[in-house]
């Protein structure tokens, strides 16, 4: 097998480790409390999803070993392709339409992109440098995830910030390990470990913040957008700090744009998408549980004005039966009754007045036939 080969094959097998990764990370999600959101330490599913995460980062690595750049960063955007089907095999998640058609645009868009960014000679960062691009990411981070926290009640808008800080954390975690990696091609030099202990930090904080971002927002929308914001935020700093450029000049950044713009169109559709079924999920929940209580509050309120109407209080039991037993049909509240020749159970209702008895026992009572006070003598 030749060097590409084995550099596309281990690109692939990568890119299904991220997305297996990411399907745990998301169940583990859903069934974790508010409190352990970040890190679930107590769920072998979470260690399951950082040893894949992990495998799929050495895998990564490998692959641009026997490879070029240019090929294997745009094969890493398959994760998300890969995710959607497996998500629908292995817990039964499906995506619609909307989703999918996301998904192409993100990881169209962000392949297009990488594969126009050129090769440049090795470059590192000097402390300056180093020092800036570490605080600059630890503000975009904060800023992120304090944006996120105040929009809480919008899961799927707080799922992408965070999904968009988790990016930010990689991506900048890739410039500190390129660094690195250019300073020990002379040799390991103890300078170095300020920058490793960043590229901890910054990895840890990436791995919390995806956690984060699949509770209550789907598989889809963060992981297309993690996908999407780590590399180019690589390829932006590549650019501004390394010396790297878009090939074939001016036309090719052109298109490098033409492809953000692809790709964050398709990061629109995953977040609208979600959006949608959330008000929908919402106005069912509203649909189901105020009915009940309307109808109950429109029948007693109808009964204390007719009360009102009769002269009498409306707390006196005589005045509240006669006033119920006189509702007009359209207060009255429908109850289920079996429909003739109907089974018991098919939904058939049947108005009828509204009659509580809970003054006198403390809940529904049918009252019986009144008995003529009237004796009948017998006679022998």
């Amino acid at each position: 097998m030749s060097a590409l080969a084995l550099s596309v094959l281990l690109s692939f097998v990568s890119a299904v480790a991220y997305a297996g990764g990411a399907i745990v990370q998301e169940q583990v999600a859903v069934s974790s409390p508010g409190a352990q959101q970040y890190a679930p330490l107590r769920r072998p599913g979470w260690w399951a999803a950082v040893a894949l995460n992990g495998l799929g980062g050495l895998l990564h690595v490998v692959a641009l070993a026997y490879g070029p750049l240019s090929l294997v960063q745009p094969l890493g955007a398959l994760t998300i392709v890969f995710a959607l089907p497996m998500a629908a095999l292995f817990v039964g998640r499906r995506a619609g339409a909307t989703a999918w058609r996301g998904a192409i645009m993100a990881t169209v868009g962000l392949a297009g992109l990488l594969s126009l960014v050129g090769a440049s000679d090795a470059q590192s960062l000097d402390t300056a440098q180093r020092v800036a691009a570490a605080l600059g990411t630890a503000a975009a981070v904060v800023a992120l995830m304090l944006a996120a926290r105040a929009v809480h009640r919008h899961p799927a808008v707080r799922s992408i910030l965070l999904a968009t800080a988790s990016g930010v954390a990689f991506g900048m975690s890739s410039v500190f390990t390129k660094t690195v990696a250019v300073d020990w091609t002379g040799g390991v030099s103890a300078a170095d470990l300020p920058s490793l202990a960043v590229i901890g930090v910054l990895a840890t904080a990436g791995m919390m913040l995806s956690q984060a971002s699949y509770r209550g927002a789907g598989l889809a929308a963060p992981l297309a957008t993690l996908t999407v914001v780590n590399p180019v935020v690589a390829a932006a700093v590549g650019i501004t700090m390394f010396g790297e450029t878009f090939r074939y000049g001016t036309t090719g950044t052109a298109l490098a744009l033409s492809c953000a713009v692809v790709a964050a169109g398709g990061l629109i559709l995953l977040t609208t998408e979600r959006l949608a079924r959330e008000q929908q999920e919402a106005r069912t929940t509203e649909a189901g549980t105020a009915a009940p209580g309307t109808a109950s509050l429109v029948a007693e309120s109808a009964v204390e004005a007719a009360a009102a109407d009769a002269g009498a209080p409306a707390a006196d039991p005589a005045a509240r039966l006669l006033a119920e037993l006189t509702l007009p049909r359209d207060v009255r509240m429908p109850v289920p009754l079996p429909s003739p020749g109907a089974a018991p159970d098919d939904g058939a209702s049947v108005p009828v007045p509204l009659v509580s008895y809970a003054p006198y026992y403390g809940g529904p009572y049918v009252p019986v036939a009144v008995v003529d006070r009237h004796r009948v003598r017998v006679k022998s």
